[in-house]
């Protein structure tokens, strides 16, 4: 992150660029490496020493926070825990956004049916599932790659829809259409 520290009556010593720094990594790592820039303005004012913080993150995202002591510690503190409050929010958001795209919307979900005292069904959540031609040697060595527990595949041998699964007992489990 690209960062300016400005002084208003103030000199910026090493030791205070070097507390503005520690406070903005932890900001920094809350936002996992998406801050762009910084900009730090020092201000004091007869016994007011006032922090203000602007940080510029990923997608044009703005974080201000200004704090205010009677000693630069307490005043670079109350201004990064304001903009890490605002960045705690930032990532739930993002979070949030880039989990949406994977629930599935009310239309392909079945409501489960209960009959009686019997506990509710399962809901059965549709999906696309790509059918690529192999052999079943192949959905075999797919399988045991990765982590999906099934694969749904187009037998090139019989040209018919398979089913490749994994067991409970570890073995690979074959459905094939009559």
């Amino acid at each position: 992150m690209r960062l300016d520290i400005t002084g208003r009556q103030v000199d910026i010593t090493p030791g205070l660029r070097q507390l503005i720094i520690k406070s903005l990594a932890k900001i920094e790592r809350v936002l996992n490496d998406r801050a762009i820039s910084g900009s730090v303005v020092l201000t004091k004012e007869k016994y007011r020493h006032i922090t203000e913080l602007l940080i510029h993150a990923r997608a044009d995202n703005i974080l201000s926070g200004i704090g205010e002591g009677n000693t630069w510690p307490l005043s670079v503190r109350k201004a990064a825990a304001k903009i890490e409050n605002q960045a705690q929010k930032l990532k739930s958001k993002w979070a949030e956004g880039r989990h949406r795209h994977n629930r599935p919307d009310k239309r392909s979900v079945i409501a489960p049916v209960v009959a009686g005292d019997r506990p509710p069904a399962s809901r059965v959540v549709r999906g696309r599932y790509p059918v690529k031609p192999m052999s079943i040697e192949d959905a075999a060595m797919r399988l045991d790659s990765g982590s999906d527990t099934f694969v749904v595949f187009r037998n090139s041998e019989s040209e018919s829809v398979t089913i490749l699964y994994r067991r409970k007992d570890g073995n690979l489990g074959l459905i094939e259409p009559d």
